[in-house]
């Protein structure tokens, strides 16, 4: 089993710059400290116009902050959008590429067809067409790190035959994954040979149901990269508290009050780098 924590980098209102700044500065200390106790993996999102939910509509960048002030902790994209109007797949091949090279071989990339028509719509992007632009992008993203003459004619995508460059440093390239919001969705990840990044709850008996179908199909995929990514994160909730009969009896925990949801396999803990006036402040919350 493997421990990271994962960023939606929330901004509460009333919104400021002073705000954010503290959100980002206090994520980045968070992801310094994990660094230092051992957790394996830092993910950060991607979002667009999501107020207060999530204001990380550029991990790539947040993501090399964290790669230069850390020396272990694998650094996730977690994950990038697939949809042309978002993203083209030569920039987010290339940046991933750059991401890798800087962080000494540490990226892990998700991939996502967005879920919201706040973002879809900001965008301008047919919601009916994310499936198919998802499929063209994690099938040409490896291509383009392992060729040098690489061109595509696709539904949605084409590009005529270039040496996409700089290549990542890890060979072949940098593990692939999907992030897993609604059933099934597990399946296409173990149909294309991607790792499976669940990013919502379930119960117990139907994560182990979904694990098990999903090693059972990637066991004899087609794998959409030079290797199999067979890793799974599930997702449910947990409540910390100081206190052993409160943390044991949990009454009363809203999770989106002070819980913290972990993955297993690979265990998540979701973040909150703006911190609440009741909790304990980070350094960068005392103006030190």
């Amino acid at each position: 089993m493997k421990f990271g924590i994962f960023y939606e980098l929330s901004v509460p209102r009333p919104f400021s710059r002073a705000n954010e700044w503290l959100t980002y500065h206090n994520a980045l200390e968070q992801c310094r400290v994990a660094d230092e106790l051992g957790f394996d993996h830092v993910w950060a999102v991607e979002h667009h116009f999501l107020e207060e939910y999530s204001h990380c509509p550029a991990p790539e960048v947040f993501l090399t902050a964290v790669a230069a002030q850390t020396q272990r902790i694998r650094v996730g994209h977690g994950a990038v959008v697939c949809v042309p109007e978002m993203n083209n797949p030569i920039r987010v091949a290339e940046r991933a590429a750059a991401l890798d090279i800087i962080s000494n071989g540490r990226l892990e990339l998700g991939t996502a067809r967005s879920s919201t028509w706040t973002e879809l719509g900001g965008f301008c992007a047919d919601p009916d067409d994310t499936k198919k632009t998802w499929d063209e992008f994690v099938r040409v993203i490896p291509q383009m790190w392992t060729s040098d003459d690489f061109g595509w004619e696709g539904a949605r995508f084409e590009m005529p035959a270039r040496n996409v460059i700089p290549k990542p440093f890890q060979e072949p390239h940098p593990p692939m994954w999907v992030t897993v919001t609604t059933p099934g969705t597990e399946l296409d990840a173990a149909e294309r040979g991607l790792g499976c990044l669940g990013v919502s709850a379930a119960p117990f008996a139907e994560q182990e149901r979904r694990t098990a179908e999903y090693h059972r199909r990637i066991a004899n995929c087609d794998p959409v990269g030079s290797f199999v990514n067979d890793q799974v994160h599930t997702l449910n909730f947990l409540y910390c508290h100081r206190g052993h009969p409160r943390a044991s009896a949990g009454d009363g925990v809203d999770p989106r009050r002070g819980g913290r949801r972990c993955r297993v396999r690979r265990v998540l803990g979701f973040c909150e780098p703006h911190p609440p006036r009741r909790r304990p402040r980070f350094r960068h919350c005392e103006g030190t």
